[in-house]
């Protein structure tokens, strides 16, 4: 008997504060121009004061929860992929799950930056799979502004703030869900995209801190060999491949990909150009996108991918 976690509902939030490049002229020496040329960034969205990283998981997790037709009640688990928790501790997922009013199961965060969400789904598939739940909320949310220097102009510009979320079921003798999910690893690459503060060493968050060309170029060789070696695992062309959701974090970054999977750019989901980079947000909140305007249908076969500091990577697989 084949039993998959198959994802039916998906939802997101957005800040309603949406800063566009323009608007770093006066403080920073950079421009529209050279933003977008580097980066494929035009906008991004930014938390209100007192906005914080739990207020837009709950606002994304109800959106995923009306799409899928259940109520609160009905999730035993959940998962929040975030490097921006509400508080060092307890984990910002209980503070979800209590803002939506559930007591039962269990709920904890899963930090892997940028591609936490990837590792997210992955961990909740083999919880479903292994019984330990029946329906889970998978959350992506970050507050990356309030990790920025501001003054810092190749870091200010990257990042934004949002969220995105999907309902998660396991089902039964079913082709749909997730296929298959490949995680990755290696802490060389720590000091290349970090924060430079932390409880038990500055006793502060910090602010980002990147070498980007560093960045750059192990996430193409990366993602590359990632999205390659998970449609070998499965024995899956990449001709069959209906749509790459990946994370936004640079669009040479992402058009790199989809050149060694050879899709065209029209199946390629790209929400980077008003959102920025949102960190373990971009993916759930491109899928919810894309479900939404009619894009991605049910049955279609995409493959979720992402690069993020540690270095972490990794890719899912699923048959919507």
């Amino acid at each position: 008997m084949t039993f998959r976690s198959v994802i039916i509902g998906t939802g997101s939030y957005l800040p309603e504060k949406r800063m566009t490049n323009h608007d770093f002229s006066q403080d920073l020496e950079t421009s529209h121009e050279w933003i977008v040329e580097r980066t494929g960034i035009c906008a991004r969205h930014i938390a209100a004061i007192g906005e914080y990283t739990s207020d837009m998981g709950v606002i994304a997790s109800k959106r995923a929860l009306e799409a899928a037709g259940l109520l609160p009640q009905d999730i035993d688990m959940i998962v929040l992929a975030t490097s921006t928790p509400d508080h060092t501790f307890p984990a910002t997922a209980t503070r979800i799950q209590a803002k939506l009013g559930i007591s039962d199961g269990f709920a904890f965060d899963q930090a892997a930056v940028c591609s936490g969400f990837v590792f997210a789904l992955a961990t909740a598939d083999a919880y479903l799979k292994q019984g330990m739940a029946k329906t889970a909320l998978v959350i992506g949310s970050e507050t990356m502004s309030r990790l920025l220097d501001w003054k810092d102009r190749s870091t200010a510009v990257l990042f934004g703030d949002g969220a995105g979320a999907v309902v998660l079921q396991v089902q039964e003798q079913t082709d749909r869900g997730i296929i298959g999910s490949l995680l990755r690893t290696d802490g060389k690459g720590y000091n290349d995209l970090h924060t430079d503060g932390g409880p038990s060493t500055t006793q502060t968050t910090g602010i980002i801190k990147m070498h980007g060309r560093e960045v750059f170029r192990n996430a193409v060789n990366c993602l590359g060999e990632a999205v390659e070696e998970i449609l070998k695992i499965h024995n899956i062309s990449q001709n069959d491949i209906d749509w790459l959701v990946p994370h936004q974090a640079n669009k040479r970054i992402i058009d790199a990909t989809a050149k060694k999977l050879g899709l065209p750019d029209a199946k390629v989901i790209h929400t980077g150009d008003d959102q920025a980079n949102t960190s373990a947000a971009s993916i759930p909140l491109a899928l919810d996108k894309a479900v939404r305007d009619g894009r991605i249908k049910k049955n279609d076969l995409i493959l979720c991918e992402a690069f993020g500091g540690g270095f972490a990577w990794g890719s899912n697989l699923i048959r919507m």
